[in-house]
């Protein structure tokens, strides 16, 4: 089945995590929601990484003021988190992932 052409059928979990180069609470950050879409999500998402040092633009147009930011895209409702994503059960509640 090509999953590719039905977007109702690849309805992923979609989030936009903003860094600034890779300092040590941006790679945090990273490795952190990786592990927890990896675990609860278990490939079902798409994640768009931006640097803010080098992408501006988006950092702007989604009004950015600290880094790591996290932003979940899809499903609504809309989410943001602060911080590199190490309390795991507070990003797993924030982000409507517990059961």
């Amino acid at each position: 089945m090509d999953n590719s052409a039905d977007e109702t059928s690849t309805a992923k979990h979609k989030f936009i995590l903003f860094v600034s180069g890779m300092s040590v609470k941006s790679g945090h950050a990273i490795e952190n929601l990786r592990r927890i879409c990896d675990k609860y999500l278990q490939g079902n998402y798409e994640l768009e990484i931006v640097d803010i040092s080098r992408d501006t633009e988006m950092a702007v147009k989604y009004q950015i003021v600290a880094i790591p930011t996290l932003i979940k895209i899809y499903p609504a409702p809309r989410r943001i988190i602060l911080g590199d994503l190490s309390d795991k059960e507070k990003v797993l509640k924030i982000l409507n992932l517990r059961e």
